[in-house]
C-alpha cells in the first residue's frame, strides 16, 4: 500500500472509498516522538484482518488550549512526524488544517462538556476547559474518520478515561485499546513538550519520574506511600507541585484504599514547563472474576482466556462438583450436614496443570475431571453448593489460591463473595435456549443420554431459580460486573470481549511481561 498523506477530509474520504477497510485510529497533536511510535507499531501487530489500515492524526486542537499555554509554539513538523509514522507503520496521515475539523469555526458546532467530577481532578483542576476541547475535538475526528477502533497513550491517563466515559455514555461503537507510557534510558517519560526544557531543566525533570519509580518500590514492599517525602525531593530540584496525589483510576478521585489498583499521578512547572507522570500501584496481580449461570460456556471460554493471558484459571464450579461427586459416591444423604463435614473435613481437594485447557481436578488423589459432569452430579450439585459449611470451605480455599492474584475465577458467587475486591468483574450469561443447546452438545459429546432440548431448557431455568434465590451466596450479578450476553457468538467471538473489558480495566503497565496479548 502506497503511503498518503491527506490535508482534507475531501481526499481523504475518496481514498478511503477506494480502500473498503476498517481502520484503526490514533490521534495525534504532532510533535511525534517514540511513545507515539509504540502506539503505532502495536495498532500494527493487533491488525486482525488484513483489510484495517492505520491513519494518524495531526491537529494542534485550539480548543485544549488555555489563554496562557503554549497554542503557538507547540511542536509542528509535519514532514518530520509523517517520516516517523510511516516508520513505524502507518498507512496514512490526515493533517487536517482548522476549518477541516470545524467548518465554519467552532461556534457553528456542539461542544462537549465533561462531567465536573472528571473534569475537576488531576490535570482539569489547573486547566478550566481543556477536557471539554479534547472531548469536543475526539468526537469531531471520529464524526469525520468513522473508524473501529481508537488507539490511546495511558501517559495521558486522565484524557483516556473521560473519551472512555464519553464513548460508553453516547454509545459510541468505537473500542478503545490503549498502551503504557514510553520512557528513555533514564526512564523520562516520551513527550512532545520535552523539547521546551534545557539541559540543566532537564536534569532537574529526571527527578520527577526517578521519585515515582522509587515510591512504587517501596510499595511492592508493602511500605506506604510517603506523598511529603516525594514532594521535598521535587521541591529540592525546583520543580514547582501543581498536583501530586494518589487516586482511585477510574474516578480519579483520592483514596486510601491502597488494596485495588491505585495512581499516583504528579504534575509539576519545570521552568515554564508543564510536565505530568504517574505509576500504578497494585499490591498483587490482577483477579478477574467470571459470574454466570450454567451452561453459559463459562468453563471453555475461561480456560483460553485465562491461558492467553498466562493466569491461573480457577474453575470454583468444577470444586462445587468434585464434593457433589464424593458425596454422592459414598451414599450421603444430601442433607445429612454432620455426615457431609465429616468426610470432607480430610479430603483433598486440587487442581493439576492449573492455567492450561487440559486442566484436570482431583478429590482424594481420584482423577473426577469426567466424572463430575454426569447428570446425577449436575442435578445434585445445587443443592450441595448452598450449604453454610460446604461453601465457607471452599471459599477459603478459592481465596487462598487467588492471595497472589494472577488469576482467573470462573463460578457463580466469584465477584460477591470469594473476590469481591476483582479488578474485573464478568457477568457471563446466555438465553435458557442457547444454554440448553450447548448442554446437548456437550452430553452428546461426553456420551450421556438425555430426554429433549426443551426438557434440558426447563432444567436450565429451574436451577437458574434456585440458584438466585437460596440464601447463602445466591447467583447475582454483583453491582460493578459488566455482563456479557454471548447468545450467537463463538468462542473466538466472546473471548476478544473479554479482551476488550480486560483492556478497559488494566493498564499496560501492570500486565506481566512480556505481554501475554502481544500474539492475540
Amino acid at each position: 500500500m502506497v503511503q498518503k498523506i491527506f490535508q482534507t477530509n475531501a481526499e481523504l474520504k475518496d481514498w478511503l472509498s477506494e480502500q473498503n477497510s476498517a481502520i484503526i485510529f490514533i490521534p495525534t497533536m504532532g510533535g511525534l516522538h517514540p511513545g507515539h511510535q509504540y502506539l503505532i507499531e502495536k495498532a500494527k501487530e493487533r491488525k486482525t484482518k488484513t483489510n484495517q489500515i492505520i491513519i494518524v492524526s495531526i491537529f494542534v486542537n485550539p480548543l485544549q488550549f488555555g489563554k496562557d499555554e503554549d497554542f503557538k509554539k507547540y511542536p509542528r513538523n509535519i514532514s518530520k512526524d509523517a517520516e516517523l509514522a510511516f516508520n513505524a507503520g502507518a498507512d496514512a496521515i490526515w493533517a487536517p488544517d482548522y476549518f477541516e475539523v470545524f467548518p465554519e469555526g467552532e461556534n457553528s458546532h456542539f461542544k462537549i462538556q465533561v462531567p465536573q467530577t472528571l473534569h475537576n481532578q488531576l490535570c482539569g483542576a489547573q486547566r478550566p476547559g481543556h477536557f471539554d476541547g479534547v472531548a469536543t475535538v475526539i468526537i469531531r475526528l471520529i464524526r469525520i474518520i468513522r473508524p473501529k477502533k481508537l488507539i490511546l497513550g495511558e501517559k495521558d491517563w486522565q484524557q483516556l478515561i473521560i473519551i472512555r466515559n464519553l464513548f460508553q455514555a453516547l454509545s459510541i461503537p468505537v473500542k478503545i485499546e490503549s498502551y503504557s507510557t514510553q520512557r528513555d534510558k533514564s526512564g523520562f517519560a516520551y513527550s512532545s513538550r520535552n523539547s521546551y526544557l534545557s539541559d540543566s531543566e532537564r536534569l532537574n525533570a529526571q527527578s520527577l519520574p526517578s521519585a515515582l519509580k522509587e515510591a512504587k518500590t517501596e510499595f511492592d514492599k508493602k511500605k506506604v506511600i510517603n506523598l511529603t517525602k516525594i514532594a521535598s525531593i521535587l521541591k529540592e530540584n525546583n520543580l514547582k507541585i501543581e498536583y501530586l496525589k494518589v487516586v482511585d483510576p477510574f474516578s480519579l478521585k483520592e483514596t486510601e484504599n491502597i488494596n485495588k489498583l491505585c495512581l499516583l499521578a504528579a504534575a509539576v512547572k519545570c521552568g515554564s514547563t508543564r510536565l505530568i507522570d504517574h505509576t500504578f500501584l497494585m499490591q498483587r496481580q490482577p483477579i478477574i472474576a467470571i459470574d454466570g449461570p450454567a451452561g453459559a460456556g463459562k468453563s471453555t471460554v475461561t480456560k483460553a482466556f485465562a491461558k492467553k493471558l498466562g493466569f491461573i484459571y480457577l474453575d470454583t464450579g468444577a470444586m462445587y462438583r468434585a464434593v457433589t461427586w464424593l458425596i454422592i459416591s459414598n451414599s450421603i444423604d444430601p442433607s445429612d450436614q454432620s455426615e457431609i463435614k465429616n468426610i470432607l473435613k480430610d479430603s483433598k481437594l486440587e487442581f493439576k496443570n492449573s492455567g492450561f485447557v487440559e486442566q484436570k481436578i482431583f478429590i482424594n488423589n481420584i482423577d473426577v475431571t469426567e466424572k463430575i459432569r454426569s447428570p446425577q452430579v449436575t442435578s445434585m450439585v445445587s443443592e450441595i453448593a448452598k450449604q453454610q459449611y460446604v461453601r465457607d470451605l471452599l471459599t477459603k480455599q478459592q481465596q487462598f489460591i487467588g492471595d497472589d492474584g494472577g488469576l482467573v475465577a470462573e463460578g457463580r458467587d466469584i465477584g460477591t463473595a470469594v473476590f469481591p475486591d476483582a479488578d474485573v468483574k464478568i457477568f457471563l450469561t446466555a438465553s435458557p435456549t442457547e444454554r440448553a443447546k450447548r448442554r446437548a452438545l456437550d452430553l452428546k459429546k461426553r456420551g450421556y443420554e438425555f430426554s429433549s432440548i426443551k426438557d434440558l431448557e426447563q432444567d436450565i431455568k429451574e436451577r437458574d431459580k434456585k440458584d438466585s434465590e437460596r440464601k447463602i451466596a445466591p447467583l447475582k450479578k454483583a453491582q460493578d460486573a459488566i455482563e456479557l450476553v454471548t447468545d450467537g457468538m463463538n468462542i473466538e467471538d466472546v473471548l476478544e470481549e473479554l479482551i476488550d473489558i480486560f483492556r478497559s480495566k488494566i493498564p499496560e503497565e501492570v500486565w506481566p511481561t512480556p505481554n501475554p496479548l502481544d500474539n492475540l
